[in-house]
């Protein structure tokens, strides 16, 4: 009975695409478009949300029967109420929601400033945890469902020039954490995203190597070998997670050496 009831205690992998219904916001460009256009050739069913709808365009008319284009800044919690509607009007139920839209800027202490910060937060992480309050009275009434939040190894721990960023990252790997304790045992499920350095509008704001750097396209990639599996966290490329990861559980005094000796201040 203890077996049995540990394994309803986690993700329900996604091992097939084809008809399902999923909710990509933030989809216009890097890792986002990346993913809408393998999830269409693998036959799922999209509603596409973005601020900048018009880039998406072209994708909806190669996929006329698969893709829907639905405009949103999803910091606009009113706006988002709207779009929810819409979507529960039109569709049956749907399958999965992945929160994609993100906001980066550089920042360090000396650069901290209040509308800059107020901008992460919202993008980040309000918008996210807004949203998700509206979504999951009506995933935990269909009984089934699967949150996927798109945060940053950023995240992890404090770094240079991500005073504003990181925390944000942070705070949304802890939201997630919380979704899943509460929600995977009631049948749905919860993964965050960790992503590395990945080639996108939002990366190429910096001006300094990247270490690993890879592809939208392999990022996107990540993340369905990702959702086909019941873990918590997809992260990549693991060539260069897996050591920040050793880096997170060093004790402060070790962790802020390595750190100023080896990064750039």
């Amino acid at each position: 009975m203890n077996l049995k009831k540990r394994h309803q205690h986690k993700n329900q992998p996604i091992l097939e695409w084809h008809g399902k219904h999923v909710w990509l916001i933030g989809a216009s460009t890097g890792i986002g478009a990346a993913l809408a256009q393998q999830l269409l050739a693998r036959g799922a069913k999209l509603i596409l949300s973005s601020r900048h709808i018009d880039q998406l365009a072209t994708l909806a008319e190669q996929y006329p029967q698969q893709a829907w284009l639905l405009p949103l800044d999803i910091t606009d919690i009113a706006a988002f109420e709207q779009a929810n509607q819409q979507v529960r009007a039109t569709f049956p139920a749907i399958d999965v929601v992945i929160f994609m839209a993100g906001a980066y800027t550089a920042m360090r202490a000396w650069e901290l400033d209040y509308a800059g910060l107020d901008k992460l937060m919202d993008v980040n992480l309000r918008a996210p945890m807004q949203a998700s309050a509206r979504l999951i009275p009506s995933l935990l009434q269909q009984g089934s469902g699967t949150l996927v939040f798109v945060a940053s190894v950023a995240g992890y721990r404090g770094l240079p020039k991500a005073a504003g960023y990181g925390p944000t990252k942070a705070a949304l790997i802890n939201f997630a954490e919380a979704l899943y304790l509460d929600l995977v045992p009631r049948g749905l499920s919860v993964y965050v995203v960790n992503p590395g350095f990945v080639a996108t509008p939002m990366t190429a704001k910096n001006d300094f190597d990247m270490p690993a750097l890879i592809t939208p396209e392999a990022a996107a990639q990540a993340i369905f070998k990702g959702l086909g599996k019941s873990h918590f966290e997809i992260h990549f490329p693991r060539r260069f997670t897996c050591w920040l990861k050793i880096l997170r559980i060093l004790p402060y005094r070790l962790y802020f050496w390595l750190i100023l000796r080896f990064v750039k201040a």
